[in-house]
């Protein structure tokens, strides 16, 4: 299930136009902690993550790691990777988490994703 959710969040956000399909993945409860500011809902969180001064993205992901969360069926999920933006020769090294939570339709949303750019 996380990587099957990986693969498909990061081919989403990096096909153009694809970052407000992402709403699909968020609820009202979800949040995301970018580079430190916290959004919370679908809405605030896919504003955001449109709104990043880039237009081409691509995600290399280098590591994935996940484990079962709590007594509801949660998910874990840990990546690391590289990120191209704007035909950039040199990638940007990231770390993402995912909390991934059941829903009442049989699929999985996003209940708290956290970013972040490692410079050191």
């Amino acid at each position: 299930i996380a990587k099957a959710f990986i693969d498909h969040y990061y081919k989403t956000f990096d096909t153009p136009g694809g970052r407000g399909q992402l709403s699909a993945l968020y609820q009202e409860q979800s949040m995301l902690t970018w580079e430190g500011q916290k959004l919370q809902g679908a809405a605030q969180i896919v504003n955001k993550l449109s709104s990043l001064p880039f237009q081409q993205c691509k995600h290399h992901v280098s590591t994935m790691d996940s484990q079962p969360a709590g007594q509801t069926g949660g998910i874990i999920v840990s990546v690391t990777g590289q990120l191209l933006v704007d035909g950039e020769q040199h990638p940007l090294k990231f770390s993402q988490v995912f909390q991934l939570m059941p829903s009442p339709q049989g699929s999985y949303y996003v209940l708290n994703d956290i970013f972040r750019l490692n410079y050191a």
